[in-house]
């Protein structure tokens, strides 16, 4: 969403609306009156959709200006009724090549594959992962063969999970498959037979056994590489069902085991709720980095778990898609990976 100069009042623009684009050239004018501002976070905070890692990376490389004057400085202090320039250079998206990476494929046939994702793998090339991605993994695997209604850098892909959950994907082997799983994925199963169960580990214990969370998700207002529930964002609706509870070391409860299920598909969006609801998922340093203090109430062996886990402790386990072909609905299911199994293990084991 464009933000007007109403939005902060100690800036104008008149950059245009819609998304930056190769090629951009914007201009942003400081208001005649109010404190000087860093060039970075002026533009952060008046540019939506380019992140503010990009934006001091553009800064650096020449692409900003003030006047005829190019300014490098990404602390440089915006005085009142300075006028600025941002150029987006045309993206150069080098093809990804076919690397091989282990996968665990549980099905295939010739529309589609069916996988169980390990931990540490990200899905799709992106800045600062330009390889060693799904992608390359399946292009090795696959060959031409893959679905290109994804662009260049997503063939096949059709849903993601983040980096370190581990769990259940299914990946389009051809443009029918791709717009048959695209159609079930953007319909989450509300008239159709799409249905996606995520095993999470959290801290605390809900006072209730299920419940839903149905909260808007957007862009965090500040830390642009994080999602938060905020009442300008995309609806969001998380299922949850407790399953098990776990004891500190003291014997009160502690932490919990829930079976999740989305009928959305927002980025972060099981992380983001879970967390919002006061119930993070173990090991996840974004969005639940105020519960740190809670493993010190755990037995040693689990502390140590939780403390050498190394990611947040999130599984797709359920997968369920009509197939693209047949219409026959198939359903898979994927056992915790070896590390959430001992951390499983372990909290059970407390004190």
């Amino acid at each position: 969403m464009q933000r007007s100069s109403s939005d902060h009042p100690e800036t104008g623009t008149d950059i245009g609306p819609g998304p930056a684009e190769a090629g951009d050239r914007r201009s942003i004018t400081a208001a005649a009156s109010g404190k000087s501002q860093r060039l970075d976070r002026l533009l952060a905070e008046q540019i939506d959709d380019l992140s503010r890692t990009r934006l001091k990376a553009l800064i650096l490389a020449g692409h900003v200006s003030l006047g005829d004057t190019v300014v490098r400085d990404p602390a440089y202090q915006v005085k009142a009724g300075e006028a600025i320039t941002i150029e987006v250079p045309p993206a150069v998206d080098p093809e990804p090549v076919g690397e091989n990476i282990p996968l665990d494929i549980v099905y295939e046939d010739d529309d589609i594959i069916v996988l169980d994702k390990q931990r540490g793998l990200v899905v799709h090339p992106a800045a600062g992962h330009e390889n060693g991605t799904l992608v390359n993994a399946l292009i090795a695997h696959c060959g031409a063969s893959l679905s290109g209604i994804g662009g260049v850098k997503r063939p096949g892909i059709v849903h993601r999970l983040d980096k370190d959950t581990t769990g259940l994907m299914v990946i389009a082997k051809n443009d029918h498959a791709h717009q048959s799983l695209t159609a079930q994925f953007a319909d989450h199963g509300r008239t159709g037979e799409l249905r996606r169960g995520y095993l999470a580990f959290v801290w605390g214990v809900p006072a209730r056994p299920r419940g839903t969370i149905d909260q808007p998700i957007d862009r965090h207002p500040f830390a642009r590489e994080k999602m938060a529930v905020r009442a300008s964002g995309r609806q969001a609706i998380t299922h949850w069902e407790m399953l098990e509870s776990f004891a500190g070391r003291d014997g009160k409860p502690l932490a919990a085991l829930l079976a999740c299920q989305l009928e959305t598909g927002r980025t972060h969006q099981i992380r983001v709720h879970l967390s919002h609801a006061g119930h993070p998922l173990i090991g996840d340093d974004v969005y639940g980095s105020g519960f740190r203090t809670k493993v010190n109430q755990l037995a040693e062996p689990a502390k140590i778990a939780v403390t050498t886990l190394g990611r947040q402790a999130l599984h797709a386990y359920l997968l369920q898609i009509e197939h693209p072909t047949t219409g026959e609905v198939l359903e898979w299911q994927s056992e915790l990976p070896e590390d959430l199994a001992h951390l499983q293990a372990l909290l059970r084991a407390a004190p």
